[in-house]
């Protein structure tokens, strides 16, 4: 029970990392993210400010859904034992 704990504190823990990285970066004055599909194209440009903050958002965005399609896979591909 307890790896489970774990498992889902961490994700927990993603999540609000993800928050509070897209609450305090700087997004480039060129390209503000007014929808979902302007902010993953105005990603890109995150690091360009140099700060470590913006980095960390673009690393976070575009790892998220490989994790979350990590997490789907071990639940359908789970083993009814």
């Amino acid at each position: 029970m307890s790896r489970y704990f774990a498992l889902y504190a961490a994700q927990v823990g993603w999540f609000v990392l993800g928050a509070y990285l897209f609450a305090t970066a700087m997004w480039p004055s060129a390209c503000q993210p007014d929808g979902f599909a302007r902010m993953v194209s105005c990603s890109i440009h995150l690091p360009d400010s140099g700060g470590w903050v913006e980095a960390a958002l673009l690393s976070w965005m575009w790892s998220t859904p490989m994790l979350v399609a990590l997490e789907v896979l071990r639940w359908v591909n789970k083993n009814p034992d």
